[in-house]
């Protein structure tokens, strides 16, 4: 796999020079709980990114629960915390890859390639009893140059259009019950966009909790053509991403985020709202 990396892979190379190791836990609901698990221990060498401090711009009207964060505000807190253009960038948190995948479309957005989502989980790290520790390392501040890649992403108008005329295919990446609308713990409305079909994004892992291989991934989307413009999304464009890494892995090429997703489409009253199953 091109995009993921093993335990062991990472457990051979955490010393290497140019590895930076990026810890991305965080729960929903709780914003302290994933830098209190890193100071708790964490992976030697890694340092902490916050999902909604770092890795998020401060919310507004429009734009989701986790609006992007601007593109030279990111590469600055990125060259504060030692990692450089030249990084091998590993991420990795607890939450089955989803904080991660966030971070790992992030860099790929400011052009950045080398940059890898570690396999299974940190319980998993801790399990295997590699090495844990509470030192935080010392960060000398690096430069990280970036040259955004829109065509990764797409806007509320573009996704309006898609809906519309079928012109991309939109996927929406929560779980079944919240797509069809059955409940919603989280947004405001309930439900999905028009035309939208539901791949639930925690189907990319197997019953270990490790991610499926290229041959699983290319079965789980095989009603999809190779070619076919594809929109990912979810609530608020965290937990589509690890969707979207599944469908490069296998050999999707025409795949974009909406990245402030079902909470962003709801901010806007005169979006349509589809309930119950396609």
């Amino acid at each position: 796999m091109k995009n993921i990396v093993s335990m062991r892979w990472l457990l051979a190379r955490m010393y290497e020079t140019d590895v930076a190791i990026v810890d991305c836990r965080f729960l929903l609901g709780q914003p302290d709980a994933g830098r209190e698990a890193y100071e708790a221990g964490h992976i030697p060498g890694a340092v902490y990114l916050d999902l909604e401090k770092d890795l998020s711009a401060p919310v507004t009207e429009h734009g989701g629960r986790h609006p992007l964060p601007d593109p030279a505000v990111l590469a600055n807190r990125l060259a504060k915390a030692g990692i450089s253009s030249n990084s091998r960038i590993i991420a990795y948190d607890d939450q089955g890859g989803m904080n991660a995948s966030r971070l790992w479309w992030l860099l790929r957005y400011l052009g950045h390639e080398q940059v890898y989502v570690m396999d299974e989980s940190f319980s998993a790290w801790q399990n295997a009893k590699f090495p844990v520790t509470t030192d935080v390392p010392v960060q000398i501040p690096s430069s990280f140059e970036w040259s955004l890649h829109p065509q990764m992403l797409v806007s509320v108008e573009d996704v309006q259009q898609a809906s519309a005329s079928g012109s991309a295919v939109l996927i929406d990446s929560r779980d079944a019950r919240r797509y069809a609308g059955l409940e919603e713990p989280i947004d405001a409305k309930a439900g999905h966009i028009p035309g939208a079909v539901n791949y639930f994004w925690k189907d990319v892992l197997g019953a270990d909790g490790s991610w499926s291989g290229v041959g699983a991934l290319e079965e789980r989307f095989a009603k999809l053509g190779k070619d076919d413009a594809i929109i990912v999304y979810c609530g608020s464009g965290v937990s589509a991403c690890p969707n979207v890494i599944a469908l490069e892995e296998a050999g999707y090429t025409n795949v974009r985020l909406y990245s402030g997703s079902w909470s962003d489409w709801i901010s806007y009253e005169e979006n349509a709202v589809a309930t119950g199953e396609v």
